[in-house]
Parts: C-alpha cells; structure tokens; sequence
C-alpha cells in the first residue's frame, strides 16, 4: 500500500483557520490520503469539501487530556459523526489508568466504541504513551482491544512527546493483528513513516503528509 493511504492530515492547532483547513482537505483530495483529522468545530465544514472525495473526515474528542466524564466524550463523539464525522480519536482518562482504575477506563472507551459503532463511525484510542510507563501502556492497549476499539494510538501531539519505534513496536505487540496502530507525533520524513509502518502502524498522523508523499523532510512536528 502506498503511504499516501497511511496518512490522517491533520490540523488541530488552536488557532486553525477556516482557510487552513480548506487547504489541508485540498491537499487531502489531490494526494488521496485516508482521512484529514480536525477539530470538531471544523466538521461541518470539512464535509462539504470532502463530499466528492474518498478522503475520511477524523475529528477528536476528549482533547487533548481525556478528563473529561465519559457521558461528554460519548455527546461529543455523537455530535461530531451526525456533522459528518466518519473516524473519532478519543483520548484515554490517563490520570484513571495511573490510578489503576481499570474498570473506568475500559467502560469509558466501550462506551465511546458503543456510540462509534451504531452510527457507522470508528474509534481510535489515544493512550498518551508520552505520559505511561511501559506496563500502562500494555494495560492501555489490553483496555482499549476488551473495550472493541477499531485502533490504539500513540499520542495528542499536545503533551511532551510523539510517537516512537518502541512504542508502536509494543503497542502492535500487545493488540496483535486485530487493530489498527497509529503513530502520531513527529513523523517528518518518509524514512520514519516508513519505519513505524515497519514497527506496526497501519495510520501515521502527521501535518506534513504532502511532504511525506514527496519524500521531503517536514520542519513541523504534528
């Protein structure tokens, strides 16, 4: 499979503009990436550029710190997929998982996966692997597969890290080959893209996907 169809373009910066993202479901068109991965504010919108296009339209909730009660994450997610949303990234309740509240977090991802399901969308789990150590990333990852997650992945871009080779390599280890792996944060160059499909991803979220096509290295991070 060519990288183009590994590639969530994504925009989640804060400060994002109508024209930006305008320009980034361009780009998602004319390059045939997978998906574009934006706020939810931004569905509606992204929607209408994406109707003639097979490009998938990924929004967050949860974002970017997962603390948010599990009935506002699930409102969200339905909101976003009944304005066009195809794909939901959730973030985990990391603070629950370190308190090794396992229950809370499975039943907070299976309520998310729940709603994601019925309405024809599907869930990616992100576990902030930045912020775990290498035992709650493997609780993370069994969470998220028990609770019928359709992907875990890797990070918000928004903490103190992104992706890595280990991680991925882990995270692919622990889900096996039922799930999808995405690797997001700091996937510049196609050499890296590369190598974390090597390491097991089968998503690489990235703002740089039009330079990841092109072989180029990106000066930006996520």
């Amino acid at each position: 499979m060519s990288i183009n169809k590994y590639i969530d373009h994504t925009l989640l910066k804060a400060d994002a503009t109508a024209d930006q993202i305008a320009k980034l479901c361009k780009e998602a068109i004319e390059n045939n990436f997978k998906a574009v991965c934006i706020n939810s504010s931004y569905v509606p919108f992204a929607k209408k550029l994406l109707k003639d296009s097979q490009v998938k339209l990924c929004t967050v909730v949860g974002f970017p710190l997962g603390a948010s009660p599990s009935e506002v994450k699930a409102l969200e997610a339905s909101m976003a997929i009944a304005s066009g949303a195809n794909e939901i990234d959730m973030v985990i309740n990391i603070g629950a998982l370190k308190n090794e509240l396992y229950n809370s977090v499975e039943n907070d991802i299976k309520l998310l996966a729940q709603t994601c399901h019925a309405k024809g969308a599907i869930l990616k789990v992100i576990i902030e692997t930045c912020l775990l150590t290498e035992d709650e990333k493997i609780k993370a990852c069994e969470l998220a597969k028990q609770a019928g997650a359709d992907f875990v992945k890797t990070s918000t871009g928004f903490s103190t890290g992104g992706a890595t080779l280990e991680d991925v390599k882990i995270m692919r280890g622990i889900v096996g080959e039922e799930i999808g792996v995405k690797a997001s944060g700091g996937v510049r160059d196609i050499a890296m893209a590369n190598k974390m499909i090597e390491a097991g991803a089968t998503r690489l979220g990235t703002s740089s996907g039009v330079k990841l096509v092109q072989g180029e290295e990106a000066n930006t991070d996520y």
